[in-house]
């Protein structure tokens, strides 16, 4: 067996992550789109996987996570379902879907975990959103939490810089962060804060803080696939390690398939019936 992968087979749960962060284990989280490449996260052992909203940029080329819909993330959320055996699936709540009020929240929220047979959502905001994410756990839906950069929220920033460097965003974080404890929430996630920061939060709640560009003293980290994979060649923060240059390999590939075919190479005497 690859020393990646994971022996135990047993199905992660919420409940198992709030284990993971207790007993001191990292919780390893990627995002996932599509039915392939949800069997090969899951298969190579990752904790957690998200159908996120990143599936607005990263699968329809769009430039913000703004446009995409309700129904295009149950499309994605139950693609991705169908290829996950191991995985807890954490699938986002697309922006204007939560924040016009509580009931519309909690039905769109129903629809979600119906139709595309996710184990939990994914909602960005803090007290701002407190009573929908209340309304939400209430009608049994397991509820992650997502502060710091909040990208649905990009027209407000102006900016995808670092949040949460001056004192009095840093508190608001902290009891934003306290707030979705307390509601119920079973993990949060923080994306491009500072590291101390993160940290502080790590130590201070006791639920899983999951980390992108939030340094290693968190509980675990979260990357979108496609940018750790290398597909693309246009995007490196600083907090992205890219694990392969598929973006090489796949245009590698594709060449010398045209080339191929071109030159009549593609197929042989034994690749036809």
């Amino acid at each position: 067996m690859a020393g990646y992968l994971v022996e135990d087979k047993k199905k992660v749960t919420t409940n198992r992550l709030i284990e993971m962060k207790q007993q001191g284990k990292k919780i390893a989280m990627l995002t996932s789109y599509d039915y392939t490449m949800a069997q090969i996260v899951d298969g190579a052992g990752v904790d957690v996987i998200l159908v996120g909203d990143s599936a607005s940029n990263v699968m329809a080329g769009h430039g913000t996570t703004l446009p995409i819909t309700l129904d295009q993330m149950i499309y994605h959320g139950a693609s991705v379902v169908r290829g996950v055996k191991r995985a807890l699936v954490v699938c986002d709540m697309p922006f204007g879907t939560y924040q016009v009020c509580p009931s519309d929240g909690v039905a769109n929220a129903v629809r979600i975990m119906k139709e595309c047979g996710c184990d939990a959502l994914k909602l960005e905001g803090g007290e701002e959103i407190l009573e929908t994410v209340k309304r939400i756990l209430q009608a049994g839906i397991p509820v992650m939490g997502h502060l710091g950069l909040t990208p649905q929220s990009i027209n407000k920033f102006g900016t995808y810089a670092v949040r949460a460097k001056e004192q009095a965003e840093a508190e608001k974080l902290l009891n934003d962060a306290r707030l979705l404890e307390e509601a119920g929430c079973f993990a949060i996630v923080l994306e491009k804060i500072p590291s101390d920061l993160a940290k502080r939060v790590a130590e201070e709640i006791k639920i899983p803080i999951i980390g992108i560009g939030a340094g290693k003293h968190v509980d675990g980290q979260v990357l979108v696939v496609t940018d750790m994979l290398g597909m693309n060649n246009g995007f490196s923060p600083k907090f992205l390690r890219r694990y392969a240059d598929l973006y090489t390999v796949m245009t590698d590939a594709v060449g010398q398939y045209v080339s191929d075919v071109k030159d009549v190479s593609f197929p042989n005497d034994s690749e036809g019936y």
